[in-house]
């Protein structure tokens, strides 16, 4: 009984989510200055058979920039299969995304941006394969916080160089401010702005920030990422009217807020806009006969406000998770799938999670059991089989059976299991749980539950064959040093048919990928001791953030020039430490017009324009 209780105090923890740590100021991002202008690097994403999104930021002091792009079979650029020309401004965030297509199934191919001779890094991507298909394996992540740890889980990715494409399954990056940390993780990892992000240059500059990250901007160099967006993009615990770490009265107005974390999302990231809007990402990724990759919108498209675990609300039958055009959607790519296996990438837990007979956590699938309902039941009135749920969110590992809810579940024989679910645990955010918890615990509490485990970071490693799905959790040794060891701690199949997961033996490298694309090193001397990266919002109305970057700690000035060269404002700035930065300048009281944003550091002066309306 004793465990009993344990266990369930446990998972009564996963309900609820941090708001506060202590802080310790030191580290802050690093700007490689041998990627100049391309700081940010390079990623592709949403790949199909014949094309994949190619992106890059360029940083610069212009109002508008063009640049070049190519991809290749080689990284010598000698056999160019595409290429064109793309112009981005302001209203972009000086971002680029191009459709590369012409491209051939299941290949790997090298890409690079261009701008006035100079080239970025190089990337790597590959194409899905078409027809008849053995084999693809993806890396699956979720929950990426700055400041609970490095990235220890990408550099593994990298390093092993197996897999073909990144499953990002949400909270890429955090709303939250400095002292928003994850239990049980002492960090000195900051992260800018130095504040909760709200608006539309808040959550630009937080973009920014991460994909300045060498161990996230290698995992985008060396695979495409198939990703969606989950609460913390926005806000935590959203909804498609709000979310709990939203304030009206003191944060604005929610449709506002939830837009800027829209527009920013499609901006940085190398996601395909398949419905015309920003404001969906729902889409199929197809993978020859063997697979559908789904990816589904559990968190803001549909979604009513979360309401409890028990009561007429919750238990309402009209109540939804996807909305009703996205269900509609989702069982339409169900039914009229032809492949083995239909995997759907999701957000939040799936499978029901009581203990007690009480569910747990009104955020994920539980909160909406209706929905789940009749997704199950559309399985077995057309004799679906072989849907696996890959979920992110709750920063914790599971391997779970799905339980038709018109059927008795029997744990021994999996009998009554309609599909089965993978839950990854995060890449660096913490949870309430810090200390080994023995595996037997919860099974024993949820007979469905296969495996979990509370306290480790890392990822999953997904592997689809005809015959089985294959998953492999993999687990950093540490996040609070870059000296890591990674380890494979469980391992859990869905043969073809079943339906229900049993215990398997670690995967075993592939070895058929071709080189990771060449990573460049910093260069070893400064050219400049200060970069501009931004100035939000650019037109601006009352005041103006600049994102700055110094290499040398010291006093840092920015002036604020007319178009006739006179001073109209002027700010000080003490910087104790090199790294990324922001300072706010006041315009309320100048005219309409174009200034000139100079910043002097360390006797080296950089300018960008601005325009006031």
């Amino acid at each position: 009984m004793r465990h009993l209780l344990l266990a369930s105090v446990l998972l009564l923890n996963l309900s609820f989510k941090a708001n506060s740590q202590g802080y310790n100021s030191g580290s802050r991002a690093d700007v490689d200055n041998a990627l100049a202008p391309f700081y940010h690097g390079v990623a592709s994403g949403d790949p199909l058979t014949d094309r994949v999104i190619l992106w890059t930021r360029i940083t610069t002091n212009n109002a508008s920039e063009t640049l070049n792009w190519q991809i290749a079979t080689d990284t010598g650029f000698t056999a160019v299969i595409n290429s064109g020309s793309a112009t981005t401004d302001a209203s972009k965030d000086f971002t680029v995304k191009v459709d590369a297509t012409g491209l051939q199934p299941g290949t790997w191919y090298y890409y690079r941006f261009n701008h006035n001779g100079v080239n970025s890094i190089t990337g790597r991507t590959r194409t899905m394969p078409t027809g008849s298909v053995s084999n693809v394996r993806f890396a699956v992540v979720a929950c990426s916080n700055y400041q609970s740890g490095y990235f220890n889980a990408y550099k593994d990715i990298v390093t092993k160089n197996d897999v073909d494409a990144v499953i990002h399954l949400g909270d890429y990056f955090y709303e939250y401010g400095p002292d928003d940390f994850d239990p049980g993780v002492d960090s000195s990892r900051i992260q800018e702005p130095f504040k909760e992000i709200t608006e539309l240059e808040d959550y630009r500059m937080r973009h920014s920030f991460y994909k300045l990250d060498p161990d996230l901007r290698a995992v985008h160099q060396q695979y495409p990422m198939i990703a969606v967006w989950d609460d913390h993009e926005s806000a935590n615990d959203s909804w498609s009217g709000g979310a709990e770490n939203h304030t009206p009265g003191t944060e604005g107005n929610w449709a506002d807020r939830v837009s800027y974390s829209k527009k920013s999302y499609f901006e940085w990231m190398p996601i395909r806009d398949v419905h015309n809007s920003v404001d969906t990402i729902h889409r199929t990724i197809p993978i020859g006969d063997l697979a559908d990759l789904i990816m589904v919108d559990t968190r803001i498209q549909g979604r009513e406000q979360q309401a409890g675990t028990t009561g007429s609300v919750v238990n309402d039958t009209n109540r939804t998770m996807l909305g009703p055009a996205q269900l509609q959607w989702l069982k339409q790519q169900l039914s009229n799938s032809s492949t083995k296996w239909h995997v759907i990438g999701n957000q939040v837990m799936f499978a029901p999670l009581k203990v007690f007979g009480q569910a747990l956590n009104q955020d994920q699938w539980d909160g909406y059991p209706a929905e789940r309902t009749k997704i199950i039941r559309h399985l077995s009135d057309n004799g679906i089989n072989n849907m696996v749920v890959l979920t992110g969110d709750i920063h914790t590992s599971w391997a779970n059976d799905i339980p038709h809810p018109d059927s008795t579940y029997t744990a021994s024989t999996g009998k009554g299991s309609a599909a089965v679910e993978y839950v990854c645990t995060s890449v660096t955010s913490g949870s309430f749980i810090t200390f080994p918890v023995p595996g037997n615990i919860i099974p024993s509490l949820v007979t469905h539950v296969k495996y979990a485990e509370l306290s480790k970071r890392g990822y999953l490693l997904l592997d689809v064959t005809p015959q089985k799905v294959h998953g492999d959790w993999i687990y950093m040794s540490t996040i609070t040093s870059k000296n890591f060891t990674s380890s494979t701690a469980a391992s859990w199949c869905c043969n073809d048919g079943s339906n229900r997961l049993t215990s398997c033996s670690a995967l075993s490298p592939r070895g058929t990928n071709p080189a990771i694309a060449p990573i460049v090193t910093s260069a070893n001397a400064i050219k400049n001791n200060v970069i501009v990266m931004g100035c939000y919002p650019n037109p601006v109305i009352d005041e103006v953030k600049v994102q700055y970057y110094l290499f040398e700690a010291g006093t840092l000035y920015i002036s604020i020039y007319d178009v006739n060269g006179k001073v109209v404002q002027r700010l000080t700035q003490k910087v104790n430490a090199s790294g990324l930065y922001n300072s706010t300048v006041s315009l309320q009281n100048v005219p309409n017009g174009t200034y000139i944003i100079s910043v002097n550091a360390g006797g080296k002066t950089v300018s960008q324009q601005v325009v006031k309306q």
